[in-house]
């Protein structure tokens, strides 16, 4: 990790230390190395730095909208963290490309499947994209979500320090049946089915389109136990 990249994760991780109380326990069921890919909720811009600060040591890369490389202050700090630019409303396929690259190399990619933040905090529907160079990889796939993000400000701003809280679910690979062609209503069902495992770990009022649990199905997925074995996180709870 450059110097650079030394420098704001410090300041970033000390501003979230000193105005927010985080729980995030649950992030010693990751391991300390990849590859692994961790899909995650998206409410603000703020859960992106709070997931790179609070992975460290762990060597993770995330894919964000291109965009952020428009302006001086974000294109820094995504050339510092080796963020992935993704043109968002179409197949990307440089960046699929260096995703898989990331896991070549063995280090963790985040992957936000909604493709777009939800701007009540709730899920929105999955998108089949997010999926399909998962499908029979062998790649661990791990649940993560936050909630309290998207009330940072607003509970900054009534004087109140705001609580943020992350889980990280049960890990799972992807499979396909054997000797068939993957087709888009596959792909939307092995994203929904990735969905629902991230519903699970928040609280109801925000599973949002994945509020009807009674509708969840693992028909794609097989479940792992591939919980950290030494049981060591590099950050505990900050109250």
């Amino acid at each position: 990790m450059g110097i650079r990249a030394t420098i704001i994760n410090g300041c970033i991780g000390l501003l979230f230390r000193v105005l927010c109380r985080i729980q995030d326990s649950d992030l010693r069921r990751l391991p300390l190395k990849g590859p692994a890919i961790l899909i995650t909720n998206h409410t603000s811009n703020i859960e992106g730095p709070l997931f790179y600060v609070r992975l460290r040591p762990r060597a993770t890369i995330a894919m964000a909208k291109i965009e952020l490389w428009k302006f001086f202050a974000t294109r820094m700090i995504m050339e510092a963290w080796g963020a992935i630019p993704l043109r968002r409303g179409r197949l990307d396929r440089k960046a699929l490309a260096k995703c898989v690259r990331v896991l070549d190399d063995g280090n963790f990619l985040c992957i936000a499947p909604e493709g777009k933040r939800s701007k009540d905090g709730t899920l929105l529907r999955g998108q089949p994209g997010a999926t399909w160079f998962a499908a029979d990889k062998g790649i661990l796939i791990y649940p993560m979500v936050q909630w309290g993000c998207l009330d940072i400000f607003h509970e900054l701003s009534h004087l109140r320090r705001p609580r943020v809280t992350i889980k990280v679910g049960r890990p799972f690979l992807v499979r396909t049946p054997v000797g068939s062609h993957v087709h888009g209503d596959e792909l939307q069902a092995m994203a929904d089915e990735m969905m629902y495992e991230m519903a699970e770990l928040l609280p109801q009022r925000y599973r949002g389109y994945y509020s009807d649990t009674s509708k969840k199905t693992t028909k794609y997925l097989e479940f792992v136990s591939k919980d950290n074995p030494d049981g060591k996180s590099p950050r505990g709870d900050v109250e």
